[in-house]
């Protein structure tokens, strides 16, 4: 399993999470400042708490970051299926990237310009992608 080519993919979103995470970060701190709301002051809440009172472009980039929490974590014990089953290589490493693109693109959408219809068919397609990863990482399991 060492050095298989299907767990690059995988790194690479889990790279891309934690870079949504930055920007979350350096988004909404600036915000919560221009909105006279202070980290020393609050107790308790949630990002969610924010909706209406940061710039709805500033939760966009919240929103995505708890997207890419969501799917991806079934995303990601079926790369590890695929790659201990031995199942980690053609078509499979290219539906792992395909995912993985998709759903960069996703995320750029969403944060940037945010068309719902748009988000939705590149939802979608990655769900068809990672849909194929699962079907193929359990017939690698049982077979």
């Amino acid at each position: 399993m060492s050095n298989s080519p299907i767990l690059v993919p995988a790194a690479v979103l889990i790279i891309w999470s934690l870079v949504v995470l930055l920007g979350v970060a350096v988004t909404r701190l600036p915000a919560m400042a221009k909105a006279g709301v202070s980290l020393g002051s609050i107790v308790g809440g949630r990002g969610a708490d924010l909706e209406g009172v940061v710039p709805d472009r500033v939760s966009w980039i919240s929103h995505n970051y708890t997207h890419l929490m969501e799917q991806p974590t079934i995303f990601y014990p079926t790369i590890v299926i695929l790659a201990l089953t031995g199942a980690d290589s053609g078509t499979n490493v290219a539906l792992a990237w395909a995912y993985v693109g998709l759903r960069v693109v996703h995320s750029l959408v969403q944060s940037l310009w945010n068309r719902v219809a748009v988000r939705f068919m590149l939802f979608l397609i990655a769900t068809g992608a990672l849909f194929l990863l699962a079907i193929n990482a359990l017939l690698a399991a049982i077979g």
